[in-house]
C-alpha cells in the first residue's frame, strides 16, 4: 500500500494477507517479503536444491494459487 502507484486496494491487500496467514508460516512471509527488494534471492532459493527451500517453494506456490482463487 505504500508503493508510489495509485492502484493500491485495501480489500485486495487484506485478502492476500489472510491467505498468506492461512498458507505460510510467519517465517515464510518474512522470506517472501524480501523477494520484492532482493529478487535474486528468490531465484537463488528456488534453485538451491535444499530440502528446506523446496518445502518453502511448495508452500509459496500453494499460497499463490490460493490467493489467485480467493482474491480475484
Amino acid at each position: 500500500m505504500s508503493a508510489p502507484r495509485k492502484s493500491g486496494d485495501w480489500n485486495l491487500c487484506g485478502c492476500i494477507q489472510r491467505v498468506a496467514d492461512q498458507t505460510l508460516t510467519r517465517s515464510d512471509q518474512k522470506i517472501a517479503a524480501k523477494f520484492f527488494t532482493e529478487p535474486q534471492k528468490a531465484q537463488d532459493m528456488r534453485q538451491s536444491g535444499s530440502t528446506h527451500h523446496e518445502e518453502f517453494w511448495r508452500r509459496y506456490k500453494e499460497f499463490g494459487v490460493s490467493a489467485a482463487a480467493s482474491c480475484s
